[in-house]
């Protein structure tokens, strides 16, 4: 992390140059590691010791991942740094330090800007429609619509998230609070449709909605048809499919099936799950 010769907020320490978060003499943490604002320690109310106002917070922060991702569009992600953003938006090296920990707490506000946008973007059709397939491609399509603004930025650092390694991915233990956001969504579908879900799959049937959407972001990050007008085509086939196959799942005999999909997603993909099977105690009582 760059050292920094000004301070991130008043009164606090300047930016480290050894890798670490900048320390603060203001009571206040440095930034979280999930990419959200920091807040005072021994706050009381929404005052703060430091004369911002929370709007002129939220205003600077916005500011920075703004800036941060249309450098990221024009010159890419690995070649953008966080210096470079500070300068780009009128604030401290320090400062920038102080709201993001570093360029992939960026992505992560970006993702978790994404879940929000979302989840205002949805509640229209969730609130008006019963039928699971309509609730479903109401969900995938407004998805699409809500990214549509970040279509060429998301080729740019597709790269980086796709990398298992990387806190950018998607089924990164940094995103897990994206992730679940996502999910929650799907929970919100089906709880709010008229489909009949065993209760026994009530819990894996989101996991697999997710999974099928991560499927058609793919998809919509290599769409170069006008409008990604094949991506929605994809979201409308995908929900009936979906919603034919939770339609099968309430006989008996197709259950185990469904389970036996989530098993093998939850084994296999990193972030699905707490922990992997230990081979070594194959066998064991």
């Amino acid at each position: 992390m760059p050292a920094a010769n000004d301070t991130g907020e008043p009164g606090g320490s300047p930016a480290k140059s050894d890798g670490q978060s900048p320390a603060r003499s203001d009571g206040q943490s440095p930034a979280r590691s999930d990419g959200a604002s920091p807040v005072k320690r021994d706050a009381k109310g929404p005052a703060r010791g430091d004369g911002r106002t929370p709007a002129k917070s939220e205003q600077t922060r916005a500011l920075i991942l703004e800036t941060a991702m249309r450098l990221f569009q024009e010159r890419g992600y690995d070649k953008t740094t966080m210096r470079a953003i500070a300068q780009e938006a009128g604030v401290s090296v320090g400062n920038a330090y102080y709201y993001f920990a570093g360029k992939e707490h960026l992505i992560q506000g970006f993702y978790d800007r994404i879940a929000v946008e979302h989840q205002a973007a949805v509640r229209e059709v969730l609130d008006r429609e019963t039928d699971l397939e309509a609730r479903l491609a109401g969900v995938l399509k407004r998805w699409l619509d809500v990214a549509t603004p970040y279509h060429e930025f998301a080729v740019q650092f597709f790269k980086n998230a796709a990398d298992p390694d990387s806190p950018l991915s998607p089924f990164s233990p940094e995103s897990t609070h994206a992730r679940e956001e996502a999910i929650s969504v799907h929970r919100e579908v089906l709880a709010g449709s008229k489909a009949k879900v065993p209760e026994e799959l009530r819990e894996v049937l989101p996991e697999l909605m997710w999974l099928s959407q991560m499927g058609l972001v793919l998809y919509w990050i290599f769409d170069r048809t006008e409008g990604r007008e094949r991506s929605y085509r994809l979201a409308e086939r995908g929900a009936r499919i979906t919603a034919r196959g939770v339609s099968l799942a309430r006989f008996r005999l197709l259950r185990p099936l469904v389970r036996e999909v989530h098993e093998l997603f939850t084994d296999f993909l990193p972030g699905m799950t707490n922990a992997l099977p230990d081979p070594a105690r194959k066998g064991a009582p």
